[in-house]
């Protein structure tokens, strides 16, 4: 069986919004229908809970029932930070799945996941136990030696943007965040699963990525999501 974990308990504040930015509508829908409608379609992805802010948990059930998410299954609060919401949305899954069952997790202001993104990262995951979502990086990287100056690089070569979606085993999974919580590893600042999980000492393996993928955080990325949109309604946008 394979969960997928939406992460939408962000209060959005950098967007400078009234609402939750994952609530916003464009063109007459919220962001967050979007990223569920692309999980919705994937053939390999049989349940979806969502991880909510506190307040929302009733609208999202009613958007899920207008635009037709009949994979949301369930819809629990979030917490303080990014990794206290994955952690309630792995441990609500605990007696539901087996122990190689996979979970993907995603941010739910990623509204633009491909199918071959999301298929990618399922497979890498059966093949290895877990997969991340990644991209070459093709900008230089420079460290700085002080404010104004550097005399180090990093080879891009080296380098690669890992995001959402990712997918992992669920036993992995479960067993990772009771051991970060427990020791105090990974779960502080802006870690997340991924993150977490080297630090704890796992090899994760590279799944493919899209430059699409964007994280809607500030109004320029609003824009570029429109802007996405429109250029592909013709093709798949309801």
């Amino acid at each position: 069986m394979n969960t997928a974990i939406i992460i939408a308990g962000g209060s959005g504040q950098r967007l400078g919004q009234d609402i939750p930015k994952q609530f916003i509508h464009v063109y007459d829908k919220p962001i967050l229908i979007y990223t569920l409608e692309g999980f919705e379609r994937h053939p390999q992805v049989d349940a979806i809970g969502l991880v909510c802010i506190d307040g929302w948990h009733d609208v999202i059930k009613a958007y899920a029932k207008q635009f037709g998410i009949t994979k949301l299954s369930w819809v629990i609060s979030g917490g303080e930070t990014a990794q206290e919401s994955i952690r309630n949305g792995v441990f609500h899954l605990e007696g539901t799945c087996s122990d190689d069952d996979i979970v993907i997790i995603h941010d739910g202001i990623r509204p633009l996941v491909d199918e071959s993104v999301l298929s990618d990262v399922i497979i890498k995951c059966q093949q290895y136990g877990n997969g991340v979502t990644a991209l070459p990086y093709n900008e230089q990287i420079f460290v700085a030696d002080d404010e104004k100056s550097t005399v180090k690089y990093i080879p891009r070569e080296a380098l690669r943007r890992v995001s959402t979606p990712q997918a992992y085993q669920y036993r992995m999974l479960d067993e990772a965040y009771r051991q970060a919580y427990e020791k105090g590893i990974g779960i502080y600042g802006s870690s997340y699963t991924n993150t977490m999980m080297v630090e704890l000492g796992k090899r994760l393996y590279f799944a493919n990525g899209s430059d699409k993928n964007i994280k809607i955080t500030t109004k320029d990325d609003l824009e570029l999501f429109k802007a996405y949109l429109k250029m592909d309604k013709a093709g798949w946008l309801k």
